[in-house]
């Protein structure tokens, strides 16, 4: 039987190998900022301490492919006046991921490593060599080098990472029927990708379909977008309607709205093995 697929989501501000020393020798600055990464945690994956965790540290016991590639900053975009869109051409032609993958993001010269979502599709890669990023300004240091230092042409490298494991392990394959998205944001300039979404629906109508949800919208709200717009927060009446034993549950946004948005489906009946999330800060 098809499953339906609810994807809650909202904008926010988001060992190794010996092996990899062959593509980036150790006394590389990518060669000394993998052994500061890898200082993070002990042997078997324990934090020894107590300060807030890191991306490294958050993600210490997931997948990641043993290919780590060089890549150059081909196009820096503002999606919205807080998050910019990053294209890197990618050098190596066995670099691939699959959708839904992120990536460790080296620096050279910063010893903090970053982790970001891919936004951009495989078959993009494949037919061009480049890969996207959306990065949201913030303090952490990868995020604000991208904001503040990151110019065409800068040079980084890429390691993909996800729950590869723990999917096949789990056995999570089905049939896609619909695709539900709640996306909510601050207002409508913070929608990242918006007109790809409105894109996606025109071109599989009944199959995607998207609420945005707009919480200080103090502008007035474009023609195409206003059939999709909601003003205020997802609630509980939002989600209600789709709890059913064939939809799985899908989460992205910050901690707190991830844990509000978990205890708001236990308490619509959705069980625990339905809902998917990862928490990156």
């Amino acid at each position: 039987m098809a499953r339906a697929t609810i994807y809650v989501g909202c904008t926010v501000p988001q060992l190794l190998r010996g092996a990899q020393s062959r593509i980036f020798p150790s006394h590389s600055p990518l060669g000394v900022l993998r052994h500061s990464a890898s200082c993070y945690c002990t042997g078997n994956g324990t934090i020894k301490s107590k300060r807030k965790m890191d991306h490294l540290e958050r993600t210490a016991n997931n997948f990641r492919q043993e290919v780590i590639t060089q890549a150059k900053v081909c196009g820096i975009t503002n999606e919205s006046e807080t998050v910019k869109r990053l294209r890197l051409a990618i050098a190596n032609k066995d670099f691939t991921f699959k959708a839904g993958q992120w990536v460790d993001f080296f620096i050279p010269g910063v010893s903090v490593v970053g982790g970001f979502s891919i936004c951009s599709s495989p078959g993009l890669l494949e037919r061009e060599g480049i890969l996207e990023l959306a990065v949201k300004h913030t303090v952490h240091p990868p995020a604000h080098w991208i904001h503040t230092e990151c110019t065409l042409d800068s040079e980084v490298a890429l390691r993909v990472g996800d729950l590869h494991g723990y999917q096949e392990g789990k056995g999570n394959r089905h049939k896609l029927g619909t695709a539900k998205l709640y996306y909510s944001a601050k207002n409508t300039s913070e929608l990242l990708f918006k007109k790809n979404i409105l894109g996606l629906m025109k071109a599989f109508p009944g199959k995607i379909t998207c609420c945005f949800h707009v919480t200080q919208q103090r502008s007035q709200i474009c023609k195409e977008l206003q059939p999709h717009i909601t003003e205020g927060r997802i609630s509980e009446k939002d989600l209600e309607k789709h709890v059913s034993n064939d939809t799985s549950w899908y989460i992205c946004g910050p901690p707190p709205m991830i844990e509000s948005i978990s205890k708001l489906l236990t308490n619509i009946g959705v069980p625990r093995n339905r809902v998917f999330f990862e928490k990156w800060w």
